[in-house]
């Protein structure tokens, strides 16, 4: 079992959707915009510091907790249910761990439970689980 929390002051917002297309020589090009980088890199940083020793080679839940900064009225451990949508956020971190070598493919995740709450301690939870 992998198990560990990444302190964030700012959660990434941003997902794997926005990522951007332009026409270059008639072809469409797929980019990521500067923000998606940025958020890419600031998971990766953060994911690199809880890298297994070895990568997970059999079945695994994974559960993540995105533990948003408390704003207005928000009571910390609320839900959160507004943007980002939560499955959206999950490619996007997914996308990381598999590069950061958690596991040899993402799709030995064959169970998966995401949350979104306010925090007054704003990261991103995460549990590995071998099946």
């Amino acid at each position: 079992m992998t198990e560990f929390f990444m302190p964030m002051k700012k959660v990434p917002t941003i997902t794997h959707q926005q990522k951007q297309v332009a026409v270059v020589n008639n072809k469409p090009v797929f980019y990521e915009p500067e923000e998606l980088k940025a958020a890419r890199a600031k998971l990766m940083a953060h994911l690199g510091q809880h890298v297994p020793p070895k990568p997970y080679i059999h079945r695994v839940r994974l559960i993540v907790k995105w533990c948003f900064p408390l704003t207005g009225k928000a009571a910390d451990g609320q839900y959160k249910h507004t943007k980002p949508d939560i499955d959206n956020s999950q490619k996007l971190l997914l996308d990381c761990m598999t590069a950061c070598g958690f596991w040899k493919d993402d799709a030995l995740i064959v169970s998966l439970i995401a949350e979104k709450f306010w925090a007054a301690f704003p990261g991103i939870y995460i549990r590995i689980e071998e099946l």
